[in-house]
């Protein structure tokens, strides 16, 4: 079978040049001259007939047709890399450093690793969690899942995951959910969930300043699940605690998440390690299982 591919020497000066948005950076990253670069660059675009970058005056920005053809470039690269290391690379200790919020490590991702470790025994985990995502140094971290817009620097971003949000409450809570308790809780971050919800419900006004406010997913639904109030989660986030009893759903309405998880790779990793590639695409498919 013959394969209609441009010379993989020009691909990796487009793969390069893309992530460090320069000519410059990715010739010293490769060790060649910048004209080298643009040269396998202007190459490409030749072959390919689509230019694939703007060429601006410190820097470089991909074009529509640079930014579809990168993720198949870069996930080709990354699993030729993976299976060439995986295979002939000389033996040591595989490990993935993994950064996520508290909530989302605890409720949904730390009861999946043991699938990971079961498929990859050889590779240890480092889970850390955080609740802002701003919180720590980014050093060392191979993988980042935040909840947010999307949009952070000095990353490669890529959608995880989108989930619904509902109310929750103790079996045992005997107050209705409706405008004016004082009794909901509220988490940091997405305060407008609980005006949101009753905005969908009716017009009848919203005092959203009352109730209680904590910083994380995990520690309203602790509080939720001792009768405190009621509270509005993740889906995913609720589940657990919807299976064992603890909570309970007052209502089947669903709310749309205005913000999703996402998954961050430095860009300053030139090349993920063959743990972190078997990683990032075992999430992706355990998230693709999941939120369907």
């Amino acid at each position: 079978m013959s394969y209609q591919l441009p010379p993989l020497i020009w691909l990796r000066a487009f793969e390069a040049a893309a992530r460090r948005t320069s000519f410059t950076a990715a010739a010293e990253e490769l060790q060649l001259t910048q004209a080298a670069i643009s040269y396998q660059v202007r190459s490409l675009e030749k072959h390919l007939g689509f230019p694939l970058f703007e060429r601006l005056p410190r820097s470089l920005r991909l074009t529509d047709m640079g930014k579809a053809y990168l993720p198949a470039v870069r996930k080709a690269f990354d699993e030729l890399s993976a299976t060439t290391v995986g295979l002939f690379g000389p033996k040591r200790d595989k490990s993935v450093t993994v950064r996520a919020t508290i909530s989302f490590a605890v409720l949904w991702l730390g009861p999946r690793l043991k699938n990971f470790r079961q498929k990859y025994p050889e590779v240890n985990i480092r889970l850390c969690t955080s609740i802002w995502a701003e919180g720590s140094s980014e050093d060392e971290m191979d993988l980042e899942i935040r909840f947010g817009d999307g949009h952070w620097s000095g990353f490669n971003v890529e959608l995880l995951c989108h989930d619904k949000i509902i109310p929750v409450c103790s079996p045992l809570l005997e107050e209705k959910l409706e405008p004016g308790s004082d009794n909901l809780l509220h988490i940091m971050g997405s305060e407008d969930v609980w005006k949101r919800w009753f905005e969908s419900h009716g017009p009848e006004e919203y005092d959203f300043v009352k109730g209680v406010r904590v910083d994380n997913s995990l520690t309203a639904l602790e509080m939720a699940a001792t009768g405190s109030g009621f509270t509005a989660v993740q889906k995913c986030f609720a589940e657990p605690y919807l299976e064992n009893g603890r909570l309970i759903r007052p209502s089947k309405h669903e709310l749309p998440a205005l913000q999703s998880h996402y998954l961050l790779m430095p860009e300053s990793q030139s090349r993920p390690k063959p743990e972190v590639i078997w990683f990032r695409d075992w999430l992706w498919a355990e998230a693709k299982a999941y939120f369907k």
